[in-house]
């Protein structure tokens, strides 16, 4: 009973705690990630499962999840707008220090503001996406993103039915902002709007598809620490990433 009450005092009363320690969960596993990509790129320690399919389906799990379960935490909040703003200039901010600091790593149109950007565009297209029945966005939105996904490759399409798309799309970096790159340009994080921001209206959907009756069991706690890092989740991305590059220099130097 003592244990169990605490961890209740642990979880903010009002909160979905599930939803924060999967957010928490997907953190861990983007930061394991991260150190892999910076042990490979950085520190040239070759690991071929890491870039191999192995490699890309954790890479894939970790946004898929993460863009998701943003759209589907998207409508909690009465400040989506500002929520937005805070999170795309963090996405400036790193982008700033990486091409100051770590230039073959930079980083141009990141998750931080490809998610700042979709909470912008929710939360003022949000009185037209709510005319929208939540079965219908969600169907429309996981169709758009299927159909969308190989847009960086060129062309969209779903089964047999393919679309070329006309080269002068991939032009330059206002393009890549919306998901048409062109083959010079280099990031090591980059989500463009498309096919992503259809991921995130999905998660948006499948939020009122649920509706809140239905989600009150995702309020009982599981694993507290989790918790504790999806509720911090902004703060330790931008820091996690200059942690593991000094935890990593310093094992080199000390096992050089």
């Amino acid at each position: 009973m003592k244990n169990g009450h605490t961890t209740r005092q642990k979880t903010p009363a009002g909160r979905y705690a599930l939803l924060d320690e999967l957010r928490g969960l997907d953190l861990v596993s983007m930061m394991l990630y991260h150190a892999c990509w910076d042990m490979m790129f950085l520190f040239g320690i070759w690991m071929d499962w890491y870039a191999g399919m192995p490699g890309r389906l954790w890479q894939q799990t970790i946004c898929w999840v993460c863009i998701l379960l943003s759209g589907f935490c998207a409508p909690f909040g009465r400040h989506m707008l500002r929520r937005g703003v805070t999170v795309f200039a963090a996405g400036a901010l790193v982008t700033a220090v990486t091409l100051v600091f770590m230039p073959e790593g930079r980083i141009i149109f990141g998750v931080l503001t490809f998610l700042g950007t979709a909470m912008l565009l929710t939360g003022v297209l949000e009185p037209l996406l709510k005319k929208v029945m939540p079965a219908v966005g969600l169907a429309v939105s996981a169709v758009l993103f299927a159909v969308c996904y190989p847009v960086g490759l060129g062309w969209v399409g779903l089964g047999g039915w393919k679309l070329m798309l006309p080269q002068s799309l991939y032009a330059n970096y206002f393009t890549a902002f919306f998901g048409f790159y062109p083959d010079w340009f280099y990031s090591a994080d980059y989500f463009g709007l498309l096919p992503w921001l259809f991921l995130f209206w999905a998660g948006y959907y499948l939020h009122k598809a649920v509706g809140r009756r239905r989600m009150e069991p995702l309020r009982r706690p599981v694993c507290p620490a989790l918790g504790w890092m999806g509720r911090h989740s902004l703060l330790l991305y931008l820091l996690h990433q200059p942690v593991i590059y000094g935890v990593l220099s310093a094992a080199a130097v000390l096992f050089a």
